[in-house]
């Protein structure tokens, strides 16, 4: 997929296996960063066998989809480390111009829906259309360690394997929906290393829909029938924001019940104002299973990015985005420069305290601490 935007990129042999010094990564921390390492040998290797990369090192190794590199590349963007956020911006200016060919996919659902199975068999199919296949699986994260579960990989292991694929599971920390404020950098990563199909897949809880909704162009909403009742499950607010309805395990016993409420689901989108401007939003039914369905997925995908590029509202989505984002970093930049002030470190515990016995007020105790703060 393009944008319109045309790129001249190297040559991609050689580049689309797994590095043959990198058949078996084991991860060390380095000057407080996560890297991988070889156990067999990377001596072949002088860029991998640094200990810290350098910019020009990452840039060229993402542009030439080292798939070792590209997976360092997050983890620096990934790193919450001064030195390192700063190396990563870096990286990204450099890797701006090779962004922007690629059409982001967004996937949700209820838990059970079979998100997972359903983005595999879907990133099989592309693979072997010749298409490029990033999945940015997000996982709900530990509250206590803030790791992750990483089970997405562990579902996608098909997916995972195949050299036109490449599956990264990433830690949510806590973040609303299990988005990391990160996913927005891993994406420009992936478009710059040449992967024109870009899937997020979101936890489905809580308000993640909303957050995958503003960093993708399609949203795809996974349906399960023969649960309950359906109708109940999907709540308006998500309907409104989705581009598609797929009901998932649309095969077997199941198979007309499906049917049935896609066409429930078709009556009541019927009333709802279409999350794209000049597109009408539709549900249809799908088994990963059987793989009854998935073209028809890509083929709605397609149908999409060419009537929204040719009305101007793909590029101008992607303009809103970009300005949200900007606006989004400024307010995190604010709140994280708020919190280690140091007079707000001084006397946040006792206006904290004054708060918890009543003795202050929320709104006064905001005020009191933004007074003593000069930005």
């Amino acid at each position: 997929m393009s944008n319109g935007k045309d790129k001249i990129r190297p040559e991609w042999s050689g580049n689309l296996s797994v590095s043959p010094y990198f058949t078996h990564n084991m991860k060390k921390e380095h000057d407080g960063m996560i890297v991988s390492e070889n156990v067999q040998s990377n001596k072949q290797n002088p860029i991998l066998r640094r200990k810290q990369l350098a910019i020009d090192d990452y840039v060229q190794g993402v542009i030439n989809g080292d798939r070792a590199i590209i997976a360092q590349a997050i983890t620096l963007v990934e790193s919450n480390l001064p030195k390192h956020i700063e190396m990563a911006q870096q990286v990204l200016k450099q890797l701006i111009p090779y962004t922007g060919n690629s059409i982001r996919v967004g996937f949700t659902g209820v838990p059970g829906a079979g998100k997972s199975t359903l983005i595999e068999s879907f990133g099989m199919i592309l693979c072997e259309k010749n298409h490029r296949v990033a999945v940015l699986a997000v996982d709900p994260s530990s509250s206590v360690s803030k790791g992750s579960i990483l089970g997405d990989k562990t579902r996608m292991e098909q997916l995972s394997r195949h050299p036109h694929a490449y599956v990264r599971p990433s830690p949510s920390s806590g973040t609303l929906g299990g988005v990391t404020r990160k996913s927005r950098e891993t994406l420009l990563i992936f478009e710059a290393a040449g992967y024109d199909v870009i899937v997020v897949e979101t936890i489905g809880v809580g308000q993640s829909e909303i957050a995958v909704r503003s960093m993708v162009d399609f949203f795809l909403v996974i349906m399960l029938t023969g649960a309950g009742d359906e109708l109940q499950g999907m709540k308006k607010g998500v309907m409104e924001l989705a581009d598609a309805i797929f009901i998932n395990k649309a095969d077997g016993e199941n198979r007309q019940a499906a049917l049935n409420v896609k066409v429930e689901y078709n009556r009541l989108l019927h009333f709802l104002q279409p999350a794209t401007e000049g597109w009408e939003t539709k549900a249809f039914a799908v088994s990963a299973l059987t793989g009854a369905g998935l073209d028809e997925i890509w083929s709605i995908i397609e149908l999409f990015h060419k009537k929204t590029n040719e009305s101007g509202i793909f590029n101008k989505r992607r303009q809103k985005q970009t300005l949200d984002w900007l606006h989004y970093m400024v307010e995190e930049y604010l709140r994280v420069k708020f919190y280690i002030h140091p007079k707000i470190t001084k006397d946040l515990p006792q206006i904290e305290q004054a708060v918890v016995e009543g003795t202050l007020s929320a709104t006064m105790a905001a005020k009191e601490l933004l007074k003593n703060v000069e930005y």
